[in-house]
């Protein structure tokens, strides 16, 4: 069976310092997707690029900060991106399509179907599939993060065997390489914790290496989703198959975690939750590592408007995200029998499955391994 790898390019790595298409680092990057392609990969590419593409040919002097013109700038640099694609693989044999998401698209789940229907055709076909972010009419506040999350989100629908996140740097470091010549290359990674975030840029930092904070995030959803993640550079002829055989100029995020059914995909990491529930630490220890239900006894605290059927948030006694799941109890039941035992919560209110969250409808976001 072919392997699916899916890479991501940024903004930085396909366009010029003033704006505009670099046509030299598209066909670079064509040439090495199109091997990868003939040595039988499945390929699919996420790019960027778009809004810099565009600017300058609609007359911005430099790349818009309005939400509108940055649309604007989005729908004529799509086409002019999608076009030097097309002319860089043909020049391989390789053909191109384009497929435009949102993330509206992730959380409705026929839609979302219906794109990886889409997908599949066109990898049989042997053509490779172009994702970018449908900038033209997404929003500042559903927006993919430089396309970062985009990637990660694909790689897990399509049960990719390894996501390629290219970018300027060689990897993660223990500190901003560019002003810290002490800096160390972390060269694997199997778990993120608070740590990596502080170095990546997180709150409090004062070492971050520069976009890498939402690479590091990307690598988390797609390490649960059960792929493995190389963060890093594709500067010359055959880095790109060196980091897909493990031994490429970047970091590698290795995970032991299986393949997430869509369902379960579209629980962690698409559907929008409609409030909040903190368990005790029991609770927690039952539905992180014990494969067991939330019943109502777990239960501190209720925040929210939900629902029967309705999506909510877990978090623990720190405050820390556990997972979401499909709650069985509307937010005014759930706060009257909060920490109550099944008993009591029978005798005081009717509802039809004791449990808050059942096993089957709930999905862990701590790392897996």
């Amino acid at each position: 069976m072919k392997q699916r790898i899916v890479v991501k390019i940024g903004s930085s790595s396909l366009t010029s310092d003033e704006g505009g298409l670099n046509k030299e680092k598209i066909v670079f990057f064509a040439g090495e997707l199109a091997r990868a392609h003939a040595d039988g990969f499945e390929v699919l590419l996420v790019t960027s690029g778009a809004v810099a593409a565009g600017f300058r040919q609609i007359g911005y002097a430099s790349r818009p900060k309005i939400l509108h013109e940055k649309q604007a700038s989005a729908a004529v640099g799509q086409a002019l991106l999608m076009q030097a694609y097309h002319e860089a693989f043909s020049a391989h044999g390789v053909g191109v399509a384009q497929i435009l998401l949102t993330r509206y698209d992730f959380s409705n789940r026929k839609r979302i179907h219906n794109a990886m229907m889409t997908i599949d055709e066109l990898m049989r076909r042997g053509i490779i599939p172009i994702i970018n972010e449908n900038d033209t009419v997404s929003v500042d506040e559903l927006k993919f993060s430089e396309n970062d999350t985009l990637s990660a989100l694909v790689a897990n629908l399509v049960k990719a065997s390894r996501l390629a996140i290219l970018t300027d740097i060689d990897g993660l470091y223990t500190a901003d390489p560019r002003k810290n010549p002490e800096a160390r290359r972390i060269d694997r990674v199997e778990t993120i914790g608070d740590e990596l975030y502080r170095i990546a840029g997180g709150s409090g930092s004062s070492v971050g290496t520069g976009g890498m904070l939402s690479k590091l995030e990307a690598a988390r959803i797609a390490m649960r989703g059960g792929v493995p993640v190389f963060i890093g550079q594709v500067l010359e002829p055959g880095d790109l198959r060196i980091a897909l055989d493990g031994i490429g100029k970047g970091t590698y995020f290795e995970t032991t975690a299986h393949a997430l059914p869509v369902k379960k995909q579209w629980l962690g990491f698409h559907s929008l939750p409609q409030g909040r529930i903190a368990v005790d630490g029991g609770a927690e220890a039952a539905l992180v590592s014990g494969g067991k239900s939330l019943l109502p006894a777990g239960v501190k605290e209720v925040s929210g408007d939900f629902h029967p059927g309705d999506v909510v948030e877990v978090v623990g006694p720190g405050g820390h995200t556990l997972g979401r799941g499909v709650v069985n109890y509307a937010a005014w039941q759930l706060q009257a029998v909060a920490g109550l035992s099944t008993e009591e919560v029978q005798r005081r209110i009717e509802v039809p499955r004791i449990e808050v969250i059942h096993r089957d409808e709930w999905i862990t976001l701590q790392q897996v391994n």
